[in-house]
């Protein structure tokens, strides 16, 4: 997945809006004013941080390759 590609599918969620809160490489995007993900527009490859359940982090990262601490 690319950037654009990863950006389309966010702001296709019914509230998603996407902003520049940090600084101009860190793209944001909220959803009800939450943060959910963020990404640099400049790093490579591309990566995405996501908020999620701190509970649940530990079998995500078991069960895919790609979820890195």
């Amino acid at each position: 997945m690319d950037i654009e590609t990863f950006r389309e599918y966010c702001l296709s969620k019914k509230g998603v809006t996407e902003g520049f809160p940090f600084d101009s490489d860190t793209l944001v995007f909220k959803v009800m004013h939450k943060l959910f993900a963020l990404t640099s527009l400049s790093a490579q490859p591309f990566t995405v941080n996501l908020k999620m359940d701190v509970e649940l982090v530990e079998q995500y990262r078991e069960k895919y390759a790609d979820v890195q601490p």
